[in-house]
Formats: C-alpha cells, sequence, structure tokens
C-alpha cells in the first residue's frame, strides 16, 4: 500500500474498520537517520534511513508474506518500498535542504529498500538533488518533518544519526531536536480536534515546531 494512502486509512481506522491505531495525533512515529551524500566536493543528495513504529509496522505489512514462512524478506517487501516512496513527493519527501542558504530541489527517490528487524520496519532510499550544490564554507541545513504532523519524525541518538560519508575533512555537524513534542493548537483559541488536523496542508507550517535539524559546516 503507499504511504500516502497507508496514511489515509489510518485516520479513517476508525470509521471504515481499517486495522490501525486510533486516531489521535501523530498517528505514525518514525526514527530518522540521514546521509548527506557528497560527491566532487558538492551535495549531491541525501539517504535516508527511517525506522517506523511497530503498530504502523504491523499496519502497513499485512498480507505481505506471500510465502508464509513468517519472514517478510527484502523480496516481499520491494514492492512496498517502491510504491511508499513514489508517493513521498506528495508530502515534499518531508524533507528540507538548504545549501549555502539556497533551498534545494529534489530530484525522484532511489534505490529503496525495506527491512523488517523484530516488530518494525525500516525504509531507506536516496533522495538525490536536482542538481548538485556546491557548499563552499557555507553550511548545508537539513530538516525532517511533516508539516501537517501526522508522522512524528526523531532523529536516531549517538553520533551516526546524521553521517556526511564524502564531505571534506574538517566538516562539522550539529543535531537539534525539537524541544516541543506535545501537539497543540494550530492557532489560539482553537479546538484540538481531528479535524483541525485534517485542515493542515504540505504547505502549513505547523509541524515545522517538530522539525529536527541538522547543521553541517565545513572550512
Amino acid at each position: 500500500m503507499p504511504f500516502a494512502a497507508s496514511l489515509r486509512c489510518l485516520v479513517l481506522a476508525a470509521a471504515l474498520g481499517c486495522a490501525g491505531p486510533a486516531a489521535a495525533h501523530p498517528h505514525v512515529w518514525v526514527t530518522a537517520k540521514a546521509e548527506l551524500a557528497y560527491e566532487a566536493g558538492r551535495v549531491a543528495g541525501i539517504r535516508h534511513t527511517w525506522t517506523f513504529d511497530s503498530a504502523y509496522s504491523s499496519f502497513v505489512t499485512q498480507g505481505l508474506d506471500t510465502n508464509g514462512d513468517g519472514k517478510l524478506s527484502s523480496e516481499e517487501l520491494q514492492g512496498l518500498a517502491t510504491e511508499n516512496t513514489g508517493s513521498l513527493a506528495e508530502f515534499a519527501y518531508f524533507t528540507k535542504l538548504k545549501v549555502a542558504g539556497k533551498e534545494q530541489a529534489f530530484a525522484e527517490p532511489r534505490d529503496a529498500r525495506m527491512v523488517m528487524d523484530g516488530d518494525r520496519l525500516t525504509l531507506s532510499f536516496l533522495l538525490p538533488l536536482k542538481a548538485p550544490a556546491a557548499q563552499g564554507r557555507g553550511v548545508a541545513a537539513l530538516e525532517v518533518y511533516d508539516p501537517t504532523y501526522f508522522v512524528a519524525f526523531s532523529l536516531a541518538e549517538g553520533t551516526d544519526a546524521v553521517r556526511l560519508p564524502g564531505a571534506a575533512p574538517g566538516c562539522i555537524t550539529t543535531v537539534t531536536r525539537a524541544k516541543n513534542t506535545e501537539p497543540a493548537a494550530a492557532q489560539p483559541g482553537q479546538s484540538m480536534t481531528e479535524a483541525m488536523f485534517e485542515a493542515l496542508t504540505t504547505a502549513s507550517n505547523y509541524g515545522e515546531q517538530f522539525a529536527n535539524r541538522a547543521i553541517v559546516a565545513c572550512p
């Protein structure tokens, strides 16, 4: 099931009888890692690794064990990986990247794959830039978040949360995790209802308060 479709199904779970967590924001939790990929000194893309919570992992993989061996192989998960990454453009890939102050545009994702480790599903893919960007002595600023806060992203703990394969020697990464973790009304005096969240779009800045940020500075 494509990522966008599975999210919508979760929203309608109670009304339509889909299997999934109860309606409350956020609906899906993701532990994220990222690699800024450098080629010839330029930022060429981002390799994302997203591990989903166990409830979402169970829901979205229903019926995929085609050989009935009780395990989900990478081959059985490949169709889901391809469909999910293909649907991410609708959500702006949950990714914002600025290099030397200029926001970057992304090409279509590549190298999508999924693995099931225990009860958690992990999606990895390369998100290439449409054109590699020279960072020079400026900074690269990466944000990962859902503008509608349907999906809660949190960067993994540890030094490998954001890696820099191919970066120039001396580049330093500073990671900032969201201080605010509890959703509140989008506007003062507004009620916290499902309708409020459904009215949010990918153009909304509501989810920005929950953004995970990484600043990469190079000498």
